[in-house]
Formats: C-alpha cells, sequence, structure tokens
C-alpha cells in the first residue's frame, strides 16, 4: 500500500524547488507540463507525462519515490481536451481519472512508495484548498479527503516552508507527532521524516537482508 502525499501551493511558493535535495538517482519525477525545474541539479524526468504514463511506470516502480509536478494540470489538459464536449458528464470523468491515479497508488504500489503530487491552490470562501477546475468537480472530488498528509507551501517572499497543519483557513494536516508546525521546504526532509515515521527505513534495511 502506498502512500500519496499532497504539496499545495501557489505557483513561486516553492514547490518545485522543495526537490533540490533528493539525489537525482533517488526521485522519478513526472513533469506534467514539461517546464523546466528552477534549480540546475539536473534530475530524472518524464516530460508531458499524463495518466497513462505515471500509471503504466508505478505499475512497477524501480523508485522508492516519484512526484507529479503540478499534478493539477492532469485536470487542466482534460478540461481542454474534452472543452467542445457538452454536458457535465465529463466533469465526472476528470474526478475519476484523478481519484481512480490516487487509489491506484494506495492499493498497487509496495508499501514503502511515496508518490508526491505538487498542486496549485486557489482561495474560495476564505480558505485556501486545492485547485481543481470548476465547483462542479469540487462537489464530485475533495481532493484533500483522499490523502492522509497535506502540506501547504508559503513564502514571505525570502524564506520558503512547508505549513503541516491548518490554522482553520487551510486544508493542511498530517499524522499526529510527524511535524512541527512549521518546517524548511525541503522535500528530501518531508521524504525522511515519513519513512521513519511508519518505520520505512527498517523495513527497507530488513528487504536488503
Amino acid at each position: 500500500m502506498g502512500i500519496p502525499c499532497l504539496i499545495l501551493g501557489e505557483s513561486g511558493s516553492g514547490k518545485s524547488t522543495s526537490m533540490r535535495n533528493f539525489d537525482p538517482d533517488e526521485v522519478g519525477i513526472f513533469n506534467v507540463a514539461g517546464k523546466p525545474l528552477p534549480f540546475r541539479k539536473k534530475m530524472k524526468t518524464a516530460d508531458n507525462a499524463g495518466y497513462q504514463m505515471i500509471i503504466t511506470t508505478l505499475k512497477h516502480p524501480k523508485l522508492k519515490r516519484y512526484v507529479i509536478d503540478d499534478s493539477q494540470y492532469l485536470l487542466s489538459f482534460e478540461l481542454f481536451d474534452k472543452a467542445k464536449e457538452k454536458g457535465y458528464e465529463k466533469f465526472t470523468d476528470m474526478a475519476l481519472h484523478f481519484y481512480e491515479l490516487i487509489q491506484f497508488i494506495i492499493r498497487n504500489t509496495p508499501q514503502d512508495v511515496i508518490v508526491y503530487f505538487l498542486h496549485h491552490t486557489e482561495t474560495e470562501d476564505g480558505r485556501i484548498r486545492a485547485k481543481t477546475v470548476g465547483k462542479m468537480l469540487n462537489e464530485k472530488l475533495t481532493l484533500e479527503g483522499l490523502f492522509s498528509i497535506v502540506l501547504l507551501c508559503r513564502t514571505d517572499g525570502q524564506v520558503h516552508h512547508f505549513i503541516t497543519q491548518s490554522d482553520g483557513t487551510t486544508t493542511a494536516k498530517s499524522p499526529m507527532e510527524m511535524f512541527p508546525l512549521q518546517i524548511d521546504n525541503d522535500l528530501k526532509l518531508v521524504d525522511d521524516t515519513i519513512r521513519d515515521y511508519y518505520g520505512f527505513q527498517k523495513f527497507e534495511i530488513e528487504k536488503e537482508k
């Protein structure tokens, strides 16, 4: 049973930059929008990745951690592909495809595989939440409800950090005692902490023996 983890943030808040401390050989990046990474280190990326590429790779994962960079574009690009279709059924289909991806990770990947969804935010009724493609989709799929760990990227223009619990205006959440309320926007640190919390480091050592 793999772990999907949602990393929320506005554009420029530090979501992609948070990958900077991973070694290139320890993480695979599904670059949905195909944009350059915001740091010089060369990483293993699959540009213009869609559902089929992601699921095909995760059926037989060679790595322990993957990142879906700008995962909201999986929804947006499908919306544009269906732009000329009439009716509301297309919104149900989009919600279903995103849901099925998350459920595939949970049900079909090894327990020590973590997949990070880097996802844009939107503000609705004063509450910061995951960006989708309209109210119809929000009613059919509450993204944060499918994740046990939801971190929020924040910046004051100089310092970037993750918020790990909600203050009532966000959808951030994490298991008890996993993180302090605020941490550096370092996805490598997040990954190490999750693995330590669930005992994955010990599990991996035992498998190697």
